[in-house]
């Protein structure tokens, strides 16, 4: 088990209850996917030309990319419609000269941006906040030096360091082991297409997690003409090619439409997702089969997904989310209001998000009266009694809508800082006020 230290005193939100004589007859519009968005952002970047990306997730994670891509050389300029921004990309070898940029607690800047940053000429130091300066970055750090890249490791493979970037990346064959985090892979797969060899990398290590994020990386990759070929499960090769510019709409973010879709299993009722996708690279085109096994009716037509419940959840006994890590917390919340005994597995790698999720859920759920044991690999979840209290979220946008989903069955439950979920969904607590406000 990993200790955690609680976060600062922050505000309180006190979680509405499910409705009481009444069920959920809610439509609920999920703003653009953030791993989607930074994925565009930063391909607009390298491109051969203008592109324009609309249905953007306007969050504090696409801020901090957008921010720290103009601070490289790309203009990057709202449209005329919300979410829609028209975007010149980086020219390559540009002096930028001394650049300080902010990750935040935002994994894809501080593991997408180096690669890129790469790219121009400077001294670019890169840093985020306290709870950034403990995710690991060290097989970033040692892909981009393996592939010719100047790096000054000021904190022994965490943030911050500094780059002393000539604006040239021999690039070449290297081994990564992405154990930690795919997003080692695919901040490195993403710029690969510009290094002078392009990338042929390898990854070594016991697991690779969330290998959606990676599909997801090579199909943006191969729509904006870069192919990536995969002569094996661990090993990507990018050529040198061009980037194509592109006129493109985001996917809704369905991880973040995952506590939404709780709701109608908790509260019983029916929540609509509109513009679900009827095939995505997002782990979270996961979560409709796992709602099935909790218990829940999901139908897609005509692009909106509707997900139905009866108030009862239902305990799955083993639930493997390699695939799809972030939606742990949802599940795990879910979990805690089950009928049987829920091992969450495939996990391990949460230890080293925004906070050590496993870590944090467990601590939070058992001190509402839960019942969770932590595994090296994950949580065992079995049904308790639960009672109100004071749910921390240290800084994590995820553990903050896992309280909210509580907060649903258990009366009495505070969120702390619940505006930490404006990392990728502003305006939550008003969306979830709204979903609750709809009723058959």
């Amino acid at each position: 088990m990993t200790s955690i230290s609680p976060t600062s005193v922050s505000p309180l939100w006190d979680a509405p209850s499910r409705p009481a004589n009444a069920r959920l007859d809610a439509t609920v519009s999920v703003p653009g996917s953030k791993s989607l968005t930074n994925r565009f952002l930063v391909l607009a970047a390298l491109a051969d030309g203008p592109s324009v990306l609309r249905g953007t997730l306007l969050s504090r994670d696409s801020e901090l990319m957008i921010a720290a891509l103009r601070q490289l050389g790309a203009s990057i300029e709202p449209g005329e419609q919300a979410g829609e921004f028209h975007i010149s990309p980086i020219v390559q070898g540009t002096d930028v000269g001394e650049v300080h940029i902010d990750c935040g607690l935002a994994g894809t800047v501080m593991r997408f941006l180096p690669a890129v940053a790469a790219l121009v000429r400077g001294h670019i130091v890169i840093d985020g906040d306290e709870g950034a300066r403990v995710r690991p970055m060290k097989p970033i750090l040692d892909g981009l030096r393996d592939l010719g890249v100047e790096i000054e490791d000021l904190s022994n493979g965490f943030l911050p360091f500094a780059m002393n970037a000539t604006g040239m990346v021999p690039g070449g064959s290297i081994t990564v082991d992405a154990s930690g985090s795919s997003q080692f892979v695919s901040g490195l797969l993403l710029a690969a297409s510009r290094f002078e060899k392009g990338v042929e990398l390898h990854h070594v290590g016991a697991k690779l997690p969330s290998l959606p994020h990676i599909d997801m990386t090579v199909d943006v990759l191969g729509a904006a003409g870069v192919s990536v070929e995969q002569p094996d499960n661990v090993t990507w090769t990018v050529a040198p090619a061009a980037v194509t510019a592109r006129d493109v709409h985001v996917e809704p973010d369905l991880s973040n439409a995952t506590p939404f879709m709780a709701a109608a299993l908790v509260c019983g009722g029916t929540v609509r997702i509109p513009a679900w996708p009827s095939s995505t690279t997002q782990p979270g085109g996961l979560a409709p089969e796992i709602f099935e096994r909790m218990g829940a009716q999901v139908n897609l037509v005509d692009g909106v997904l509707s997900i139905t419940g009866t108030g009862r959840v239902r305990g799955l006994g083993h639930l493997d989310l390699s695939p799809a890590g972030e939606l742990a917390p949802t599940f795990a919340a879910l979990a805690a209001l089950g009928d049987a005994t829920t091992e969450i597995t495939g996990i391990a790698h949460l230890r080293g998000h925004e906070t050590d999720r496993l870590a944090a859920l467990s601590a939070e759920i058992n001190g509402l009266g839960g019942s969770v044991t932590e595994t090296p690999d994950g949580l065992i979840i079995s049904p308790a009694p639960l009672h109100g209290g004071t749910f921390r979220t240290y800084h994590d946008h995820r553990m903050a809508t896992a309280g909210a989903i509580l907060g649903l069955a258990v009366p009495g439950i505070a969120v702390e800082n619940i505006a930490t979920t404006a990392k990728t969904l502003p305006g939550f607590d008003l969306m979830w006020q709204d979903m609750l406000a709809q009723l058959a």
